[in-house]
């Protein structure tokens, strides 16, 4: 059994998880990165790629493929190592309190770390799929053909016939990018009232009859086609009208369910599905484990990815001592010591 060492191990490859690998670098912390995803970016990649955020700063707009690949970019020279596709099972502290932790994956990998930060969000997460017969027969249909619940290349539906069910604000910004793109749009909900923000949902009523049509108050009823090629979707009122929507694709966005998994059984205290930590280190009810980002929870939290920023960095700050004997951080902004290793230093 192969033994990888480390500093610090990060559970997590989302834009916190990454972060927190620039800010471990910057004290000189050596990283592993874990993430269930086959890819990095955590829910930036996986749901809302070529969305744009605004509360990002210094970039007034950024998507969120275009945040993960600066990130990336930024924690290249620490060298992470990354293990993607897997999940940390077990979590176990061999020489007992305070003598580290390793890590053991769900694909055999071994890490041995002084510290552990968990950035998982929510935990791993997966759609709510619509109760329809033999919906699995038509995910994962390459070229934005079948049922979908996320979407990682607008291009992908080009000249397609659409339909989105949902009417929360995934359903309608993606309504919105799709407008142009596919041939013809389908927006299914269940009621005419939307929970999105109303300035979209004012763009959405706007585009009614231009290449989109909203049809409400109806439902997913059926899916028609075979051998994982859609034709058309099924849709009904609580009355039992239905209508048939010829389409290529359905993009249903009916929300994400997430579970902690294993490390809710860590021992660590948990409140309602979250990590409290101590504000001040991020650090948990078990010693050498930190919680960032939108997992962990204190009085005042706000969910923003910046709020996650700057808890990486004081979770960073506060392993360094620990990993160095009680040695204090002599702290130096960015601008004074520039990158480790690097001769730009001011």
């Amino acid at each position: 059994m192969t033994v990888q060492k480390t500093d610090v191990a990060i559970i997590g490859a989302g834009p916190v998880g990454l972060f927190a690998v620039f800010e471990c670098g910057m004290v000189g912390l050596t990283c592993h990165v874990i993430d269930a995803l086959d890819a990095i970016g955590g829910q930036c990649s996986a749901l809302y790629p070529e969305k744009p955020i605004y509360d990002i700063p210094g970039f007034p707009q950024i998507s969120g493929a275009g945040l993960v690949e600066q990130l990336e970019c930024q924690v290249a020279p620490f060298k992470p190592v990354y293990h993607l596709g897997q999940c940390v099972e077990k979590l176990e502290q061999p020489n007992g309190s305070g003598g580290g932790f390793r890590l053991v994956t769900s694909k055999g990998s071994v890490i041995e770390a002084g510290a552990v930060i968990i950035a998982a969000g929510a935990g791993a997460f997966g759609p709510n799929r619509p109760p329809l017969p033999d919906i699995e027969s038509f995910e994962g249909q390459p070229g934005g053909c079948g049922v979908h619940y996320l979407v990682r290349r607008t291009e992908d539906f080009r000249a397609r016939r659409i339909v989105i069910a949902g009417g929360g604000d995934s359903a309608v910004d993606w309504a919105l990018m799709l407008h142009g793109v596919a041939a013809q749009i389908w927006f299914v909900h269940r009621r005419d009232q939307f929970r999105a923000a109303p300035d979209s949902v004012a763009k959405l009523r706007a585009l009614d009859g231009h290449g989109l049509n909203i049809v409400v108050p109806y439902q997913l009823e059926a899916l028609q086609g075979s051998n994982g090629v859609l034709t058309g979707v099924t849709v009904k009122t609580l009355e039992g009208e239905t209508k048939s929507l010829p389409a290529d694709a359905l993009l249903a966005f009916f929300g994400l369910k997430s579970d902690l998994g294993p490390i809710a059984q860590w021992g660590m205290e948990l409140e309602r599905h979250h990590l409290p930590v101590d504000p001040a280190t991020c650090q948990t009810s078990v010693p050498g484990i930190f919680a960032i980002g939108d997992v962990a929870t204190y009085r005042g939290k706000l969910k923003l990815i910046l709020t996650g920023f700057a808890e990486a960095a004081s979770a960073a700050h506060a392993i360094y001592p620990l990993l160095n004997n009680g040695k204090p951080l002599h702290f130096e902004y960015s601008t004074s010591k520039g990158m480790p290793g690097s001769a730009g230093k001011a």
